[in-house]
């Protein structure tokens, strides 16, 4: 049993953690911002470290073994108890603070992102104020992270500097909308990728930042370029310069759910090969062990994980309105 317990590194511990509560090896390692292939290692050497599945096969699903429902609660209640004592949040009091936040937050999380940050601030601690600044380029974003003035960087790009701090929040499917008589209205599936590339696009990058689009950016990695009709500076006014026009609009699905949901837009599913669009958290060194910020990363980390929740269970009604 020593040489078990020697052999389970943190780690390991929260790999283990993830995969008895999300009973899937697909979302820990999106979690995680692992491979599957790594993931799915670890837990075979989990299996041979504890000697039990710890996961089976249920009909479609995984679920916890026994004993992986009492390595669940156990591991759960190790972790909190390290964390506690190593995360020196002591020195920081919610409750009473006064401290300005700002943060660089990635346009389409704006209308579902944003406003339960906004709401778990208030309730968490009253007196703090949260400051939402636009994307800066990529020297200015650098520049502000390294001396303090912003605090964190919710991102989307395909390729975040490797220099900052990184945690993911959010992995949503990528969707295109348009207006009501669109020729793309009536496709079923997928659009195809040559069709997509001779639409007309609406979108919030400029060609000066292309490179940090999750759209264009993709597409640059894949030596490819959209016709980009219009661009708008801010997230806002998509649904107005979308309506009644030709042009299509591609962003990740909530966004595109919840201006659908306003407006008499046709939402379907972007071409395969644009993949996914990944959110993070994004900060630098200097802000790392500061109690205050530790508790921001920690609350936009469990807003992330209630969107994960809602995004499944919204998943699973769209599968089921399909199948009736």
């Amino acid at each position: 049993m020593q040489a078990v317990s020697a052999a389970l590194d943190v780690r390991l511990l929260r790999t283990l953690l993830l995969l008895v509560t999300e009973c899937s090896v697909s979302r820990t390692a999106e979690i995680l911002g692992q491979t599957q292939p790594t993931v799915s290692l670890a837990l075979k050497r989990l299996r041979e470290l504890i000697g039990d599945p710890i996961l089976v096969r249920s009909g479609g699903s995984l679920v916890p073994t026994e004993r992986g429902l009492e390595l669940k609660d156990v591991v759960r209640r190790l972790l909190a108890e390290m964390d506690s004592r190593l995360t020196p949040l002591a020195n920081f009091d919610p409750l009473n603070t006064t401290r300005r936040f700002r943060i660089i937050a990635a346009n389409c999380l704006g209308a579902v992102f944003l406003p339960l940050i906004f709401r778990a601030v208030a309730r968490s601690a009253p007196h703090a104020r949260i400051d939402v600044v636009p994307l800066q380029t990529h020297a200015q974003m650098m520049e502000n992270l390294a001396d303090g003035s912003i605090d964190l960087v919710i991102g989307n790009w395909p390729n975040p500097p490797d220099q900052l701090r990184l945690a993911p929040l959010l992995s949503t499917p990528i969707q295109c909308v348009v207006a009501e008589g669109h020729p793309l209205a009536d496709i079923d599936g997928p659009v195809d990728i040559e069709r997509y590339l001779a639409e007309g696009h609406l979108s919030p990058s400029s060609d000066d930042c292309l490179s940090m689009s999750p759209i264009d950016g993709r597409l640059l990695a894949l030596g490819l370029k959209r016709r980009i009709v219009a661009t708008v500076p801010e997230y806002a006014i998509v649904p107005h310069v979308l309506a009644g026009s030709d042009m299509v609009f591609t962003t990740g699905a909530p966004f595109a759910r919840e201006i659908a949901r306003a407006m008499p837009f046709h939402v379907l599913d972007a071409p395969p090969e644009l993949g996914r669009m990944e959110f993070y958290l994004l900060w630098h060194d200097c802000k790392h062990h500061s109690p205050a910020h530790v508790w921001l990363r920690t609350l936009l980390k469990g807003i992330a994980a209630e969107l994960r929740m809602h995004e499944r269970g919204e998943a699973g009604s769209h599968l089921s309105a399909a199948a009736e």
